[in-house]
């Protein structure tokens, strides 16, 4: 067995690899053409990315490859109709990172709330504003509104609960109800919407679920409201969300993911957002903490070991 790891990796995860195969080759600088040349080339048993694309030229470049792992939760960065097509099985890693973006929701939620990031700025230019920054409205009592409450969002969940916040929450599956507790609430969407006063977003990038938050859901929040997207960035609408922001519609949004974001090692942004004084940007970090990315990790060498001694793919997507 052939492992390319097409993508940065924790290093004592590929070393619990190596046990496991004939090959382990971890060349994270690999995208596009040259990661197609060089799966020609290496021809792998097993892929394994992050945020790597893989096409369908690349599927067709692989020879004998089995699987491939998407070392995170989504598979939006792999053609899987492709991979389905040449019989090659898509696996992830669903809630390793759930906790990761959770604790960056509820850091959005108490900046915003407090303007934490500009009170540090203004501290930095020597300015000083209390009267301004002591204008908040406190989180406990209020309602927080979760689009989604899978993995993430009942970790989300929980964490609210814990700040004597309120829960609405909306998510497809019917019949569906992984948290019991009287201030936890199944909601139809546009209930929340209107009543919430914290809405964080945490579904899938899929057809069904593009610009969920268009400008006529957005029109039906309250104007102290607060917006939080740390899924994919295809749920919104930006210009939408920048105008509604711009014209004072809501308070404040939180975004880490934008339409056209850049490269990892991209040296700037030229997001519409970044222009936007209200709008409260990060890196798309929502997984990357040590212990994310090492649950991570030791999922993915668990689908390689489950493979290696039963030959089944677990955590398959396709």
């Amino acid at each position: 067995m052939k492992i390319l790891i097409a993508d940065k990796f924790e290093t004592f995860g590929i070393e619990a690899l190596k046990p496991l195969a004939d090959q382990v080759a971890c060349e994270p600088g690999l995208k596009d053409e040259s990661l197609t040349q060089r799966v020609a080339e290496f021809d792998p048993t097993v892929l394994i990315v992050r945020s790597t694309k893989v096409n369908a030229d690349t599927l067709k470049a692989a020879k004998q490859l089995k699987f491939i792992i998407r070392a995170g939760s989504g598979v939006d960065n792999i053609d899987v109709k492709a991979a389905t097509e040449r019989g090659v099985k898509v696996a992830n890693c669903p809630g390793m990172n759930a906790i990761a973006v959770a604790e960056l929701v509820l850091g959005h939620m108490l900046n915003m709330d407090r303007r934490i990031a500009d009170n540090v700025r203004d501290v930095r230019a020597h300015k000083w504003n209390k009267k301004e920054y002591s204008k908040a409205r406190g989180l406990k009592g209020s309602t927080l509104g979760i689009v989604g409450l899978g993995r993430i969002g009942t970790e989300v969940a929980k964490r609210a609960l814990a700040f004597d916040m309120n829960v609405l929450w909306y998510d497809v599956i019917p019949n569906y109800n992984p948290l019991t507790h009287p201030n936890c609430k199944r909601s139809d969407l546009d209930t929340l919407f209107r009543e919430a006063d914290i809405i964080t977003l945490h579904v899938p990038g899929t057809g069904d679920t593009k610009q969920l938050v268009d400008a006529a859901r957005l029109a039906t929040m309250k104007p102290h409201a607060l917006l939080i997207n740390t899924s994919r960035a295809s749920v919104i609408d930006e210009p939408a969300l920048i105008a509604a922001l711009k014209e004072g519609r809501i308070r404040a949004a939180a975004v880490d993911v934008y339409d056209n974001e850049p490269a990892a090692d991209a040296k700037d942004i030229t997001s519409p957002l970044a222009d936007v004084p209200n709008l409260y940007g990060t890196h798309h970090i929502g997984a990357s903490t040590d212990q994310a990315q090492t649950a991570v990790a030791e999922e993915t060498v668990r689908i390689v070991r489950e493979f290696k001694s039963t030959g089944k793919v677990i955590n398959t997507v396709n």
